[in-house]
């Protein structure tokens, strides 16, 4: 057994974070359209609201070289001990002028320990009928190539560990990233055990026409579609797919990166559309009797933190999670 799979305590949430998912690059970061503390500011809210915690988290394990390479190649591994890789995969330019030691642990550290949360995550959802991993989603990333600030492919170890040990025989994907999720279709192309939804923007990155082979149900979106449109078309597809496919657990990328002004998704949801849709494919879940481990992946804006919060709290008071013992801790 993986050192990756734990049990977690009864009054524990499966709700899975580490401080150190949070990324610095000596201030680097800075100059990232991404919000390097946006994990961190998500508990901060979620502590704020009295909803949890610290002793409700639980903290994962790094995924190691041995964990990585049940999906990636070796080749792809020692490509990151390049600067230069970890520059353009990361987005960050100045990046590639860093010693590597530096790279690897300032970004990529806190990359694979986000990567084992993924993990985690799946293993306990299926425990508890749900779990969120306050990070991970990094779904341009496939076995052989990192790209979009996604270096490690989470989501298709997620899915292949459950398999290898024999925890699931199938999954569905529901990625509502802005951004169509071609690391893990590239990885789970022509593998009918995997059911993909993919509902994303058409018109910007990474338009890779290979991956969206793997789509089972894709719905293609035109930039600037409003709440109205984008929920009436997430009902009636998400709905269809569960009618076609009925999966050991579902794997829900849910990007925040469909925000109005979102500096790269370039759709025009809501905050409150964004609760309204969390809420919906939780809601499918429930109904459906699924387990859903859901990770936080894109979001640019620094109000997105406070938002995913928002959402989490919004998903407890209607009853689609649950946590451990609270109201004993609370008391």
């Amino acid at each position: 057994m993986t050192s990756l799979y734990f049990d977690i305590r009864e009054d524990q949430w499966p709700l899975v974070y580490d401080d150190k998912y949070n990324v610095s690059v000596m201030g680097l970061e800075k100059f990232h359209v991404f919000d390097a503390k946006k994990w961190r500011n998500i508990i901060q809210h979620l502590q704020d609201a009295n909803l949890i915690t610290k002793e409700c988290l639980v903290q994962p394990l790094e995924a190691k070289k041995q964990d990585l390479l049940v999906v990636h190649t070796k080749k792809y591994l020692r490509s990151l001990k390049w600067s230069t890789k970890v520059a353009i995969i990361a987005e960050v330019p100045v990046v590639a002028c860093l010693p590597n030691i530096l790279v690897q642990y300032a970004y990529l550290k806190p990359m694979r320990l986000q990567t084992g949360g993924s993990i985690l995550a799946g293993k306990l959802a299926l425990e508890r009928g749900w779990a969120i991993n306050v990070g991970g989603g990094f779904h341009h990333c496939s076995s052989d190539r990192g790209g979009g600030f996604c270096p490690y492919a989470d989501i298709t170890l997620l899915v292949r560990f459950l398999v290898d040990y024999q925890l699931i025989q199938n999954a569905m994907i529901v990625d509502l990233d802005a951004h169509q999720g071609n690391g893990y279709q590239r990885d789970f192309l022509g593998v009918p055990e995997v059911y993909i939804m993919d509902m994303y923007n058409r018109n910007i990155y990474p338009r890779d026409k290979q991956a969206k082979q793997a789509i089972r149900r894709k719905v293609e979106l035109d930039s600037r579609v409003e709440d109205s449109e984008y929920l009436t078309k997430l009902r009636k597809n998400l709905i269809a797919a569960l009618n076609d496919f009925k999966p050991d657990i579902l794997v829900y990328n849910a990007g925040t990166d469909i925000l109005d002004s979102d500096p790269l998704g370039h759709l025009k949801i809501s905050e409150d559309g964004i609760i309204k849709r969390d809420e919906f494919v939780f809601e499918q879940c429930k109904q459906n009797n699924i387990p859903i481990v859901m990770l936080t992946s894109g979001g640019y804006l620094r109000k997105t933190a406070k938002i995913i919060a928002d959402s989490i709290i919004n998903l407890e008071r209607k009853g689609l999670i649950k946590g451990g013992k609270m109201t004993e801790i609370n008391e």
